[in-house]
C-alpha cells in the first residue's frame, strides 16, 4: 500500500493539522515507510505464542470492585466549565 499527496493531505486535515505544500512529500515517505514496516510485521509468525503484559512475569495485584467514594452528580458537573441540564456540554467536532 502506498499513500499519495492527496491522502497525505486529507490525514492531516483530519488530524486537524496544518501541513505546508513543501511538507508534504516528507510527510509523503514518512507514512509510507510505517507502511511498509507495518506491512513487514504482517510476515512474523506468532501463532502459539502468547499476549505480554510484561517481560517478567507477575501477577497483579486485585483488589474488590466496590464503590468507595461517591461525590454525587451535583459535585461532578459543578466542575465542569459548561453544563445544559444537568449535562457536561462540548464543542461540536463531528460534522
Amino acid at each position: 500500500m502506498s499513500v499519495d499527496q492527496k491522502t497525505v493531505r486529507r490525514i492531516a486535515r483530519l488530524a486537524r493539522i496544518a501541513v505546508t505544500d513543501e511538507e508534504v512529500p516528507h510527510l509523503q515517505n514518512e507514512l509510507n515507510a510505517i507502511l511498509a514496516f507495518v506491512a513487514e510485521l504482517d510476515g512474523v509468525e506468532v501463532a502459539g505464542i502468547e499476549p505480554l503484559t510484561s517481560v517478567i512475569p507477575m501477577k497483579l495485584p486485585m483488589r474488590r470492585d466496590e464503590v468507595t467514594d461517591h461525590a454525587g452528580a451535583d459535585v461532578v458537573v459543578a466542575n465542569a466549565p459548561a453544563t445544559e441540564n444537568h449535562f457536561f456540554t462540548v464543542p461540536k467536532v463531528v460534522e
